[in-house]
């Protein structure tokens, strides 16, 4: 007898899928996302969820693995703006940013870490890309454009914000300093790139940030 061969997913669900459990993740966090709401949010049955994604985890790990690369993109936009002071389109990146991180719920990053250790583990190795591809870049741009500091070494400042931004984005740190994932990533931000901007690059990048 002849296998019956599975469905092939529909790329207009598998995104719809993507996008409602996105939305439920960062409002509601990881233990009260469930298959059975997703699917009955879609008005579809979870055979088609499983059509889709194996697991929880693996539609999980493709909604963490949309938003790094909603940010790569969003860097890729920005930057190449040639017109622009380099301090125009690093403001407009970090305004970007702060916009995405202000969707990142705390208890997301808490249930992560209590119930899905290793999705939350995948979240530092996004990091690890996502940092030197979008501040390595900036960094390099702003020294040709005289703007950041040329004794800077960018893999040495890169490293150093990676460390330092996933301390401050731990679950731990973010109770303790009772502040929102995006004004943590704005203060950090403002206080990290002013060591690392000419006095020129600092006057500009503060002129755009008043306005």
């Amino acid at each position: 007898m002849a296998k019956t061969s599975s469905p092939a997913p529909d790329p207009a669900v598998h995104a719809r899928i993507i996008k409602t459990a996105y939305d439920h993740l960062f409002t509601y966090g990881y233990k009260a996302l469930t298959l059975d709401d997703l699917a009955r949010e879609l008005g579809v049955s979870k055979k088609t969820l499983y059509v889709h994604f194996r697991s929880k985890d693996e539609l999980i790990e493709a909604v963490l693995d949309g938003f790094a690369s909603e940010i790569r993109d969003l860097s890729d936009q920005l930057l190449i703006k040639n017109e622009q002071s380099f301090s125009t389109k690093f403001r407009g990146l970090v305004e970007a940013l702060i916009k995405r991180f202000s969707k990142m719920n705390p208890v997301m990053l808490r249930d992560l870490q209590r119930f899905a250790p290793q999705i939350y583990a995948k979240i530092d190795d996004l990091r690890r890309k996502n940092i030197p591809y979008v501040f390595g870049r900036a960094i390099r741009d702003g020294q040709e454009l005289g703007a950041v500091r040329s004794d800077i070494d960018p893999a040495l400042a890169i490293e150093f914000w990676r460390i330092a931004i996933s301390g401050l984005l731990q679950p731990d740190s973010l109770e303790h300093l009772g502040l929102p994932p995006e004004q943590v990533f704005e203060k950090a931000i403002n206080l990290f790139f002013a060591g690392l901007l000419t006095p020129a690059g600092r006057k500009d990048y503060e002129k755009r940030n008043v306005s």
